[in-house]
């Protein structure tokens, strides 16, 4: 799940607002200077110049890529070495099954391999192989693309999409679930997931439908079963000669193991907090059954959760003393969250089983919901079934369920921070204590410049900024680094059960400050000159491969952050041999994931990564600097 500046609406920060505006006369001299001092010091941390405005006012400009610093390559052991992946268009294979553009896109293809790429990652859609028909699979195009990219050198990651493509931030294409899945689901809609008002959701089978053998005899699990045999049957070649290195397993809407709580076809608005999705008449009984046997057979599912562009305090669930805390509700949650890790459990089982033998590596990817993050509630993250609060950890029995599995936790989001400032989550700013004009002024200006980070458009050096200037107050300073984000809890639980964690970042960004924030998290602790690193991340997949990724002042910062993420290295093809999938291990009970709930510190951080590349902040935000720092 992608969330962008232009789902927030249009931005207000663009204008100071009027009573953030001040001459020099209204400032002590002592504010002044402590304001262009600040100023001046973190331009000559951060930036270079070039003075072409008329007014003589300079603008922040990028550093060549090519100044990049790192470890030399004689310095590095190839265990550093990050591996990158560039996903393709969502429509590299049109709806009606076709590969268009293929001079296009070798020539794509091989400046991607040029400037060190590894590899592609691709949809493979379901609703395009087998379309025609149940059991009626048609490859050619696919099969046609597959072989490009073997030609051009650089290895495939497959996802087996079993979700419409649609509906969704950064969906610009449209390609639905198979006609004849449709067709059934219009004499039984209770196949998609529901929610409380009967709105059905056509983006993917529920969970629901999982063991149910409603479509034409065969069970939902038993479909993508077959589907992944029949890829299986007709890649052969490219699955024995290494070119695909790994199956990522669709598992909900956007291939994501997740409901689909917050989908914007049926309405949904950042920040809204998403709906349940469990209403339908399968997981209705389903759930009526489980409470029963609690001894609760007078619950029912939520009433009282609201819509999907509530706020949490505007619920009887989730806000203050809400439903989630009582007994009813924590019951819900468990039951909401375990048939979510059940149907991924059962999936992934069937897929191992489907690519048993075969030198690939199995993944699943989890969504960044970072909305609501800071709210005790967790509300978005609660409805999109991650049953996730301050004293529980929804990731990591997500993690342990993969381990089982041999599979590599794949999450989204790494170029980003929380995108939400508490404040604005809560649809109010904190009470503060009384000040002066002009401090609540810089108070006005602390909270833009922390929405601003939190929206995505800083750099870690932004960080070092706010803590050494004497400026702010202690309390501002804790309030800004209480904005870590939730990908850092995530990555951690993955390795706390040993199993390899990967990463997509959520929007597609060109700029130096997200490729390191990238870097970071890909060596947590960064490069080791004497071995393996004690953190580091199995892979990265960059969203995604586009004409603007491709120009020129884009594509040389992004040939740095590839050679960065191969710490220095040259591109080693041979790096990735995965050996051959090994069966799953014994079932893990649910008690046993459950135990996987409680919460542990995440492994700590380095403040910035030791692999930078140049960058630049957003003109946008050199803008802001200059109007705010600058009289009228």
């Amino acid at each position: 799940m992608n969330i962008s500046m232009a789902s927030i609406g249009t931005s207000n920060l663009g204008v100071l607002p009027e009573a953030m505006r001040f001459t020099h006369q209204e400032l002590s001299l002592v504010m002044i200077k402590k304001f262009n001092l600040a100023r001046k010091q973190f331009f000559r941390q951060n930036l270079t110049f070039s003075c072409n405005r008329k007014t003589g006012i300079s603008r922040a400009i990028a550093p060549k890529a090519t100044k990049a610093t790192g470890p030399t390559l004689s310095s590095v052991p190839l265990a550093n070495y990050v591996p990158v992946y560039v996903m393709l268009p969502l429509d590299v294979i049109s709806v009606d099954n076709v590969f268009r553009d293929q001079d296009k896109c070798e020539k794509q293809f091989k400046e991607l391999r040029e400037a060190g790429v590894d590899g592609i990652m691709v949809d493979i859609w379901w609703g395009i192989v087998e379309g025609n028909g149940p059991g009626l699979y048609d490859w050619f195009a696919y099969r046609s693309l597959f072989q490009l990219v073997q030609k051009t050198g650089l290895k495939i990651q497959a996802i087996m999409s079993f979700h419409q493509c649609g509906g969704n931030i950064g969906d610009d294409v449209f390609i639905p679930l198979p006609k004849w899945v449709l067709a059934i689901g219009e004499n039984n809609p209770d196949i998609f997931y529901t929610n409380r008002s009967g709105t059905r959701n056509k983006e993917c089978l529920s969970l629901a439908a999982d063991n149910q053998p409603l479509f034409e005899g065969r069970t939902a699990v038993q479909i993508y079963s077959d589907y992944m045999r029949s890829f299986r049957e007709n890649m052969s070649d490219f699955l024995e000669a290494g070119s695909i290195m790994d199956i990522e397993v669709g598992l909900g809407p956007a291939g994501e193991l997740r409901y689909p709580s917050y989908t914007q076809s049926q309405g949904w608005k950042f920040p809204g907090i998403g709906e349940f999705q469990c209403y339908d008449k399968y997981m209705n009984t389903d759930f009526k059954e489980a409470a029963t046997k609690a001894g609760h057979s007078e619950w029912d599912l939520p009433d009282d959760a609201g819509t999907y562009n509530d706020v949490p305090f505007e619920t009887g669930f989730f806000g203050p003393n809400g439903t989630y805390l009582t007994e009813k509700g924590k019951f819900f949650l468990t039951w909401y969250s375990s048939k979510l890790l059940l149907h991924g459990d059962q999936i992934l089982d069937e897929a191992n089983k489907v690519f048993l033998g075969c030198k690939v590596k199995l993944s699943a990817k989890a969504t960044g919901i970072h909305w609501w993050y800071k709210d005790a509630s967790h509300a978005a993250e609660l409805t999109a079934g991650y049953y996730n609060l301050d004293n529980r950890d929804g990731y990591r029995p997500i993690a342990r369920m993969l381990s089982r599995h041999y599979g590599t936790f794949n999450f989204t989001c790494l170029e980003m921070r929380n995108s939400e400032h508490p404040a604005y989550a809560k649809s109010g700013p904190q009470e503060l204590v009384q000040q002066v004009r002009f401090e609540k002024r810089v108070e006005q200006f602390f909270t833009i410049l922390t929405s601003i980070v939190n929206l995505g458009n800083y750099d870690l050096t932004l960080y070092q900024f706010m803590r050494d200037q004497t400026f702010f107050s202690q309390q501002q300073r804790t309030a800004f680094f209480k904005t870590l984000p939730d990908h850092i809890q995530v990555l951690s639980v993955g390795w706390k059960e040993n199993i390899d964690v990967a990463g997509e970042n959520a929007l597609s960004r060109y700029d130096g400050y997200a490729y390191n924030q990238i870097l970071l998290n890909a060596r947590p602790n960064g490069i080791n000159k004497n071995g393996a690193p004690k953190l580091k991340m199995a892979g990265m997949t960059y969203l995604r491969l586009s004409e603007k990724l491709l120009r020129i002042k884009n594509f040389k910062t992004f040939k740095t952050f590839v050679k960065k993420m191969h710490a220095d290295l040259d591109y080693y093809p041979e790096y990735e041999k995965p050996a051959p999938l090994c069966r799953s291990k014994e079932e893990i009970s649910m008690d046993k994931l459950l135990e996987a709930t409680q919460r542990t510190k995440p492994f700590p951080w380095d403040e910035q990564t030791d692999a930078r590349i140049g960058g630049i902040l957003a003109e946008y935000w050199d803008r802001l600097l200059n109007k705010f720092f600058l009289s009228n």
